[in-house]
């Protein structure tokens, strides 16, 4: 028999042989897990649906597919770089040392802070990283060359998200000056959204017709889409405490509260100045309120989240509905999904509301170390120096996400032009999916078949000589 004696833990001398993995908390682990599944849900398939119904028929087809394949890429390229970048050994202020997280000697060791073992925690921050750069692509929707995001997705997710993890998660200067994001209003929402926006304007609008007309092609299947985002965000922000424990449960009980209070108000403006209940408008306002709580969800009391579902609902309403239509830059940069205005502002609104909001007693009940203070409304009674660094801090944490990514965003587009473009041609933006991928998404058989790029049959010895031509043939 194999001698297991070298497996006891400090203390064990005597008696039967514990298990390796003696530190291991099931519940623990079991909770990561199913929060783990509740945010890749979120994005396979909750966002495909969504954006492939929420765009206009022609393009269904390629926004799903921006969707599916940029959650396997990351997948890739997060166990082989990224997620050490992110979460590994200090490299400097802003990342972390290369490695992969793929040996099992480190996957199968115990987290440095949590009672789960490496691996649950490489795939729960895989998903958050994932569904950060599908929310990007919801700003590039209709027009980007797919192979032009086929370059992006890898080139962003590691110089930019992974900085944007490291700083404020992983140890980095923005943890060490005590910035508060629980669940990744500044890494995720606010990255995504600054990032979209930077993208769209150097890919360039939609075709005219397709901006001025941009339908969607299937209402209940985009609600379908919203729903799995809204409940899979339970483990988004209930995941992050890495325990079922009463602050994750808190933090799950303000989602909602926050959520709900946002749809109810941009409904409420949508009413009032445009006469209309809007379903696409009642679904903005869902998101604006998942995207502001996140970064203060288990940091607040419960009435504080709805006042921040009040905020949520209507001051990024303003930016959308009033404020994009006034400014000159905004008109030109074609924002498919307006995420510059769901994601980065209401992240950006959540991170300082947590400056103000975050009540101490759950304050330290999340973040141990010292230089993190509760907010500045808590502060009047002798801390007032600690609440004013706290917003001082939550500004500085979203100033800089925001610069860092205008600069790594646009370095990148640039770069990736050199070598292909990003927008499509013309013709493949005037045909859309036929002519992208050779497929519809509502097309009955020899319905809609404008183009003869049957690539995947092209080997096939049965079928017709029309069918394997190339386009234009």
């Amino acid at each position: 028999m194999m001698n297991v004696s070298d497996n006891h833990p400090p203390g064990f001398d005597q008696g039967p042989s514990p298990s390796p993995f003696y530190w291991l908390s099931s519940a623990d682990n079991d909770w990561q897990l199913i929060a783990s599944a509740l945010v890749g849900l979120q994005s396979v398939p909750g966002l495909i649906i969504l954006y492939g119904s929420i765009v206009k028929k022609k393009w269904a087809v390629n926004s799903a597919f921006m969707a599916l394949y940029a959650f396997a890429t990351v997948l890739f390229f997060w166990v082989l770089l990224v997620h050490r970048l992110s979460f590994g050994d200090h490299f400097g202020p802003l990342l972390g040392r290369p490695a992969m997280a793929v040996p099992e000697e480190y996957l199968l060791k115990q987290q440095e802070v949590f009672l789960f073992p490496n691996a649950t925690y490489v795939f729960f921050q895989f998903a958050f990283a994932a569904i950060t750069v599908i929310l990007l692509a919801g700003s590039l929707l209709g027009r980007m060359n797919f192979y032009a995001w086929m370059w992006f997705v890898p080139l962003w997710l590691t110089a930019s998200y992974s900085v944007g993890a490291f700083t404020v998660w992983g140890g980095g200067f923005l943890a060490k000056r005590g910035v508060l994001d629980f669940a990744g209003g500044y890494v995720i929402h606010v990255s995504s959204g600054v990032a979209g926006f930077t993208a769209a304007y150097w890919v360039g609008p939609r075709i005219s017709h397709d901006r001025q007309d941009f339908p969607p092609n299937n209402i209940i299947n985009m609600l379908f889409g919203a729903g799995l985002l809204w409940m899979g965000w339970s483990g988004f922000n209930g995941g992050a405490q890495g325990s079922p424990n009463p602050v994750a449960s808190l933090a799950i009980l303000n989602t909602h509260l926050c959520t709900a209070t946002s749809l109810f108000i941009w409904l409420t403006f949508d009413m009032l100045f445009y006469h209309k209940s809007s379903v696409i408008g009642a679904v903005q306002g869902m998101i604006t309120g998942l995207v502001c709580i996140t970064p203060a969800a288990g940091l607040v009391q419960p009435w504080a989240a709805m006042l921040m579902g009040l905020i949520s609902g209507s001051v990024p309403w303003y930016t959308m509905m009033v404020l994009h239509r006034r400014i000159a830059f905004f008109q030109k940069v074609d924002d498919t999904l307006g995420a510059f205005h769901t994601h980065a502002v209401a992240g950006a609104l959540g991170g300082l509301l947590a400056g103000l909001l975050a009540h101490p007693r759950l304050t330290k009940l999340v973040y141990v170390e010292e230089q993190y203070h509760h907010g500045l409304f808590y502060s009047f009674d002798g801390e007032l120096g600690n609440g004013f660094k706290q917003l001082e801090d939550q500004i500085l944490g979203a100033v800089f996400i925001t610069v860092w990514n205008i600069v790594i965003t646009t370095l990148i587009c640039l770069v990736i032009r050199i070598f292909v473009p990003l927008r499509m041609d013309e013709e493949d933006l005037r045909i859309g999916d036929d002519a992208v991928h050779g497929e519809e998404a509502y097309a009955l058989w020899g319905d809609g078949q404008k183009t003869r790029t049957y690539v995947r049959w092209s080997m096939s010895p049965v079928l017709p000589a029309f069918c394997r031509g190339s386009r234009g043939s």
